[in-house]
């Protein structure tokens, strides 16, 4: 590609260069509202390190994705692998796809579609990547051949589902790259986890840069060199840490639901759920918006205003108890039977108490992720398999996703805290005939 190139220097990957096709749309509103979410939303709240936005981490996808691909193409002409063509079409397409794929990202990132649209529209089941390809779809509509050059309609299709990760059969490889569903292993994981790790101020053993080195591409999809297998583990393990220790803290989680609330008391004036319809509404959707409901003048907003005024003060919503279930509880310690309703008394308001259900894993569900892994021995050829936990080592996880129930008070008085606790408490105690310990009960 004979075209110019613009150089970012990036805390986590070094220099980072982009054709500059790539820079014009990174220079399209689009991508620059990028720069107003913060990629772990309130996490910043209880890590003050935590202040690194969407934007960065869509470039650092974005270089990943360019260097893997471009990285595939040049390793497969050696003459013993499956030769793979250079195809500059599919190549814009994967960094395209990686620059764009978090276009959908609402205010303080997850917290927008887990927590406020789940809540207020829960019958769009909408998730930030049915909003990325909304935005491309915009971005092709706007921009067209002026930025995106000879990428057509087909293109386009092609784009989204590598976002969505709905695999077609246009070059199957490339749906492992941004968004796998197959096995859960993509340079936006590998992007995150570097940066996150970077910022939380927290370690990471995993080495996404020598996984790269070691991918090839087998039976339409990329596969990995044994010997990382247990990189791969890191991989997992370093996300299901950073999920348990920073990204479900509980004073984050707990502001996560104080902006939830204020977001539901604003929505009736400020239509914002109704964002998610229309790409130039979204536009303006961003983490400034509870700036927007905080200094209005509009009296309809001063719930939200009340509850925004609560977290600047820190007077915030408070963490009562959890119960970490075991898997032989599961199926007893439902929805249906642990709620707000179930806890509150006369002495507690049923809007009051929150119930968190807090679903931890390595990726995919219960499953072992790696079990979709599919692995090459140079000596074997062209021969690909899977490898079981006892080849890799006796240390990894039995289990691979666990259930934790959280209880939060919108109430700080602790007297009704305490009271909320016991209640809990005895729940579970009515439900399993049996004295469960909890965190306040160790």
């Amino acid at each position: 590609m004979n075209q110019s190139r613009m150089r970012f220097q990036d805390p986590i990957h070094g220099l980072m260069e982009f054709e500059d096709w790539v820079v014009k749309v990174i220079d399209t509103e689009h991508f620059q509202r990028l720069r107003n979410i913060k990629q772990l939303g309130t996490t910043y709240y209880v890590y003050p390190g935590a202040c690194h936005n969407r934007f960065e981490h869509s470039l650092g996808v974005a270089h990943l994705a360019n260097s893997l691909v471009t990285r595939i193409y040049e390793t497969h002409k050696q003459p013993e692998l499956p030769k793979l063509e250079y195809n500059e079409r599919d190549l814009k397409c994967v960094t395209l796809a990686a620059l764009c794929h978090d276009l959908g990202h609402g205010p303080f990132s997850h917290l927008f579609e887990k927590e406020f649209i789940k809540k207020i529209r829960p019958e769009r089941k909408w998730k930030h990547e049915d909003g990325s390809k909304m935005m491309v779809n915009h971005l092709f509509e706007v921009y067209g051949s002026k930025i995106l050059g000879d990428l057509d309609t087909n293109d386009e299709k092609f784009i989204k589902d590598l976002i969505d990760g709905n695999r077609t059969n246009r070059s199957p490889y490339l749906f492992d790259v941004v968004a796998n569903k197959r096995n859960s292993i993509d340079v936006d994981k590998f992007d995150y986890l570097a940066r996150d790790c970077h910022y939380l101020g927290m370690k990471s053993e995993f080495d996404h840069s020598r996984l790269m080195k070691f991918s090839r591409v087998y039976e339409n999809q990329i596969t990995y060199y044994f010997k990382e297998s247990y990189n791969i583990y890191d991989l997992f393990h370093t996300r299901y840490s950073l999920h348990k220790k920073a990204y479900n803290h509980r004073v984050g989680k707990a502001i996560d639901f104080m902006i939830r609330d204020a977001l539901i008391e604003a929505d009736p004036i400020l239509k914002i759920s109704e964002s998610i319809n229309d790409p130039n509404e979204y536009l303006k959707m961003d983490d400034t918006i509870l700036n927007k409901i905080e200094f209005s003048n509009d009296e309809e907003l001063k719930k939200s205003q009340d509850i925004i005024k609560r977290i600047r003060t820190r007077n915030l919503y408070k963490f009562v108890d959890e119960f970490l279930v075991p898997e032989d509880l599961k199926d007893k310690l439902t929805e249906q039977k642990i709620n707000p309703v179930e806890i509150a008394d006369k002495e507690l308001k049923v809007d009051d108490i929150i119930v968190d259900r807090l679903v931890l894993n390595y990726g995919m569900k219960a499953e072992n992720p790696v079990n979709h892994v599919k692995f090459y021995d140079k000596k074997k050829g062209d021969k690909v398999f899977t490898l079981e936990k006892s080849q890799v080592s006796y240390l990894v996880p039995e289990q691979f996703e666990e259930l934790n129930i959280r209880i939060f008070s919108k109430d700080p008085d602790h007297k009704k805290i305490e009271h909320t606790r016991k209640r809990f408490q005895e729940l579970l105690k009515k439900i399993t005939n049996k004295d469960q310990k909890t965190y306040y009960t160790r």
